[in-house]
């Protein structure tokens, strides 16, 4: 086993992706605290850790201005391109790569697969609460901290207005609607609302985190 710290260290994640894959698990943490059910809490926690590994694969890297100095988009374009030639072109299949050299469970890298868009309608027609708990937690969470489903969907759609993949208005729409199903489903067994998590309420949760064991 090894401190999630370090292993961001090993796969040199970058900084954006550590941050959002941490609050994605504080999120899941601060639900399944309060939740009056039963679910598979390390399993959900650590999927939730290691959801986006893979992420640099698809980034346009250009297109973040805090990385446009010469030096270091040089950088993490030798580590994009590192990624690709290990893992190949698919950054969902990446993560789930790096989940299994990590020694990551059956159940942990389903997990890590349900963390996708294209899942949401499946995911919220099931009764599997692991897998809605993934895939909520990483909708409440943008690059900024954790904001509301609506709010998450609406940065996205102005954040990727000019990238060169056409975002598609439908689909986002498509999966707001599942993703407030999944929400209802949730919060029906919580003790907290959907309002009680933010960026304050998840710190404790994030210290916890930093000496987290994969």
């Amino acid at each position: 086993m090894k401190n999630i710290v370090e292993i961001y260290k090993d796969y040199r994640t970058m900084p954006n992706l550590v941050m959002h894959q941490m609050r994605v698990a504080a999120v899941a943490m601060q639900i399944i605290k309060s939740l009056d059910m039963e679910v598979d809490k390390e399993s959900v926690v650590k999927a939730c850790l290691l959801h986006d590994m893979g992420n640099i694969i698809k980034f346009q890297l250009d297109f973040f201005p805090e990385w446009n100095k010469p030096d270091i988009l040089a950088y993490w374009q030798g580590v994009k391109e590192e990624y690709i030639l290990k893992y190949g072109s698919n950054e969902h299949k990446a993560s789930l790569l790096i989940a299994d050299e990590l020694g990551a469970s059956v159940k942990t890298k389903d997990l890590v697969y349900s963390v996708d868009s294209a899942s949401v309608e499946m995911i919220a027609n099931e009764d599997d609460f692991d897998r809605k708990l993934c895939l909520y937690a990483d909708g409440r969470v943008s690059p900024s901290g954790v904001v509301s489903i609506n709010e998450r969907s609406l940065e996205a759609k102005k954040r990727y207005e000019n990238h060169r993949n056409k975002f598609d208005e439908e689909r986002r729409i498509f999966h707001n609607t599942n993703l407030n199903l999944i929400e209802k489903q949730i919060f029906s067994h919580t003790s907290i609302r959907p309002e009680d998590i933010n960026d304050e309420s998840i710190k404790d949760y994030l210290e916890k985190l930093k000496s987290y064991f994969i």
